[in-house]
C-alpha cells in the first residue's frame, strides 16, 4: 500500500532502495540521535529486507519518504516493533535528509502514518520514542497529536516515550 499527503508519496521499501539508503544511513545527521552511522551496505540491507519482511507479513511497516515530482527517497517514516526491548506497542518512527529539513514534511508523513495506522490497522495505540535532546523530532511528535507519557532507557540512552492512544486520535479526527 502507498500513501500519499499535499507534497509526499509513501511507498513501501523495494531492495532497489538500498543504495541511497545506504547513502543517507552513513550521513551523520540523518543518523543523530542513534546508535551511530551504518558503516557497512550490509547494515542497509537489514533493514531493509527487515522492513520488506514486515510488509510480506502483512504487518504495519516502514515506508520510503519521495517528495510528489522527484524521483529520491529522503528519508523513511512508518512503523517499528521493538518488543526485544520490553516494547509492546508500535513506534512511529522516522528520518530525513538534512537537505529537506525544516519544511515540515516528515511530520506530513507521521502524519500520514498515524492516520494510516489507527483507520487502516485498526491500532489502539502508537508511541514515538525520543531522545530528549532531539527537539525537532520532538515536535514532529506533538504536531502529530502525540504527548510525553514518561521517560525511559531505551538502548542504553534516556528516551521521551510519545504517545497516542486510538480515542484521542477519533477525538482529534472527528473534531477537525
Amino acid at each position: 500500500m502507498q500513501l500519499e499527503t499535499k507534497r509526499l508519496i509513501l511507498h513501501p521499501f523495494r531492495e532497489e532502495d538500498v543504495e541511497v539508503m545506504a547513502q543517507l544511513f552513513a550521513n551523520p545527521d540523518f543518523m543523530r540521535f542513534s546508535l551511530g552511522v551504518f558503516t557497512e551496505r550490509k547494515q542497509t540491507i537489514a533493514f531493509i529486507e527487515k522492513v520488506i519482511g514486515w510488509d510480506r507479513a502483512g504487518i504495519p511497516s516502514q515506508f520510503a519518504v519521495v517528495p510528489h515530482g522527484e524521483d529520491a527517497i529522503i528519508g523513511y517514516c512508518g512503523f517499528f516493533y521493538h518488543p526485544e526491548h520490553g516494547i509492546e506497542d508500535i513506534e512511529i518512527g522516522y528520518r530525513l535528509d538534512p537537505r529537506y529539513w525544516n519544511r515540515g514534511l516528515i511530520t506530513e508523513a507521521a502524519r500520514a502514518v498515524r492516520d494510516h495506522g489507527f483507520r487502516d490497522w485498526d491500532l489502539s495505540r502508537v508511541i514515538s520514542l525520543i531522545h530528549p535532546e532531539n527537539i525537532p523530532s520532538r515536535r514532529v511528535a506533538e504536531k502529530n497529536g502525540m504527548k510525553v507519557e514518561k521517560e525511559i532507557t531505551f538502548r542504553g540512552f534516556p528516551t521521551l516515550v510519545y504517545a497516542m492512544t486510538r480515542e484521542e486520535w477519533l477525538a482529534k479526527h472527528d473534531a477537525g
